[in-house]
């Protein structure tokens, strides 16, 4: 017997018992429930965290640019420009502050990495778990304030503390009573 013949002899009898096998598992799975929802018609159980798309709190935002500067895809745009407050005491000098003209996120670059929410300092930028923000022209997913604003009725509350947790530093210190001043010796 050569080889060629001793392969196939051994190949097919691997290939009858090998497609029984395979129909038997299918027969098995075909009689299981299904764990898929019907996506339109049933809503998806989303798990707390789930990234959707980014909203924006305007009123935090300083326009700092960092989360800007950070974003791998350079995604986020701002623009702002500086207002003068005037003083507010005899002899105080005028303040200026950063005013929020611009802030907008291309959804078609972005890549959900969620670094501009990390980064941001003030807390103005969030997760909404919402993701049905399709579009059908791609020059509809560049979202500016306003509708970025618009997500922030979505915003889940943030979780419990855990009431086994130390209290933070800052409300230690923020709870320590005053310190008494005490008259200076020998005087």
């Amino acid at each position: 017997m050569s080889d060629e013949s001793k392969r196939s002899g051994a190949s097919s009898k691997g290939l009858l018992p090998g497609i029984l096998k395979g129909l038997a598992t299918t027969a098995k799975t075909a009689t299981r429930k299904t764990h898929t929802h019907e996506y339109p018609d049933v809503a998806p159980d989303l798990p707390p965290r789930s990234r959707g798309v980014i909203a924006l709190l305007e009123e935090n935002c300083t326009s700092c640019m960092l989360c800007a500067r950070e974003c791998p895809d350079w995604c986020i745009y701002i623009d702002s420009h500086k207002e003068t407050i005037p003083a507010t005491t005899e002899g105080g000098r005028d303040r200026q502050r950063n005013v929020l003209d611009n802030f907008s996120i291309d959804f078609s670059l972005c890549m959900y990495c969620g670094i501009c929410i990390e980064v941001c300092p003030f807390d103005a930028l969030f997760w909404s778990p919402q993701f049905e923000y399709a579009e059908t022209d791609i020059r509809d997913l560049l979202h500016d304030k306003e509708r970025l604003g618009g997500w922030m009725e979505t915003v889940p509350p943030p979780p419990a503390l855990d009431e086994r947790a130390a209290e933070p530093a800052e409300v230690v210190a923020a709870n320590k009573p005053a310190r008494v001043q005490r008259p200076p010796r020998g005087g």
